[in-house]
């Protein structure tokens, strides 16, 4: 059985022999009903799509004095936040927050973010991704997430969909959720539900005004996180400790500063080399040994999903040679 097993492994690595390129992206999620109402309404002067374009600075004591929650990736957790929550009043953050502690040893994590929307109210949502060093490694911002109708199972609401793949050695990552002042000042515009019931029927779409959701300090949201085999977008934490600091790096950002379909990555300035970008570099000898080592000692122990894993990790990086040595060991163990 595990001679078959390797056998297709080496089948399905020989037919595609081009190296998996990475790249710092993530999709959203968005559904057909959805068309031209991912609107928000600005008042003047305030447009977040401006002032939340960069990470916010949050000193290590800060983050440390929060109370992270752990979340597994089985169901859905709804989180109400309201007067007896979190609260963080720092710079442009503003009001009641969501702290989580994801586990980061599962390998790579697909975790839908949806902010409800009730009574014309919703929270309007940014997310810090930070590593187990507390270190800024991925942020989305508000406009990333996006308006969706309403379903037979859901509600109108705000949704986006992080992909992130923690760097192994890690035991867990940790997802920081926050409202701004930008986006208190600013509300989002649904879809009117006679709109909806029209263009679901096939009938004329009757031309009246659509509802306006203010954004507010406190709502509703539900988070559903998950463990997928396909590489994320985002690589979360350093596969290898190094002697320059972090500390001082810029998390990459989802989402373009402009309003536009679907969102690209704006990339800050300086991107910390912990983050997979098109243009891979060749990596270090060191680095490139201990993947090989690596992924030899798990065929030996016959963990072909490991050796998958660590291939795939050790090519985002640059490794010219994991493939090879995959192959080659593969090969030796038939």
């Amino acid at each position: 059985m595990k001679k078959k097993l390797l056998s297709l492994c080496l089948s399905a690595l020989l037919c595609n022999m081009i190296p998996i390129a990475s790249y710092a992206a993530s999709d959203i999620a968005l559904s057909d009903t959805t068309e031209s109402h991912s609107v928000i309404t600005h008042k003047a002067g305030v447009d977040p799509e401006t002032t939340n374009a960069i990470a916010p600075t949050l000193s290590l004591p800060t983050l440390q004095k929060l109370q992270w929650q752990p979340i597994n990736t089985h169901g859905t957790q709804t989180i109400i936040l309201n007067s007896t929550s979190q609260q963080l009043n720092n710079g442009n953050i503003r009001g009641a927050i969501a702290a989580f502690a994801l586990p980061a040893n599962q390998g790579s994590l697909e975790i839908t973010l949806n902010s409800l929307i009730k009574d014309k109210q919703v929270y309007s949502p940014n997310v810090l991704v930070l590593d187990e060093q507390l270190h800024p490694a991925a942020f989305y911002p508000s406009h990333y997430f996006r308006y969706q109708q309403p379903g037979i199972m859901s509600t109108d609401r705000l949704e986006g969909v992080l992909k992130l793949t923690p760097a192994l050695g890690q035991q867990r990552i940790y997802l920081l959720i926050y409202t701004t002042r930008s986006d208190l000042q600013t509300s989002t515009q649904m879809i009117d539900p006679a709109k909806a019931y029209a263009k679901g029927v096939g009938n004329s779409i009757p031309n009246i005004p659509d509802p306006n959701a203010r954004h507010t300090e406190t709502g509703t949201l539900t988070l559903k996180v998950k463990s997928e085999r396909d590489a994320g977008n985002i690589l979360i934490g350093q596969v290898f400790s190094t002697s320059t600091s972090t500390t001082t790096s810029k998390p990459v950002t989802v989402g373009s500063t402009q309003a536009i379909s679907a969102p690209v990555i704006t990339a800050p300035t300086a991107i910390p080399h912990s983050i997979i970008s098109p243009t891979v570099k060749p990596v270090l000898n060191d680095t490139e040994q201990y993947f090989n080592d690596a992924i030899k000692k798990a065929i030996s122990h016959g963990d072909i999903d490991k050796a998958l894993k660590l291939l795939d990790e050790a090519e985002r990086l640059g490794s010219p040679t994991a493939r090879e040595t995959f192959i080659k060991t593969i090969k030796s163990k038939k």
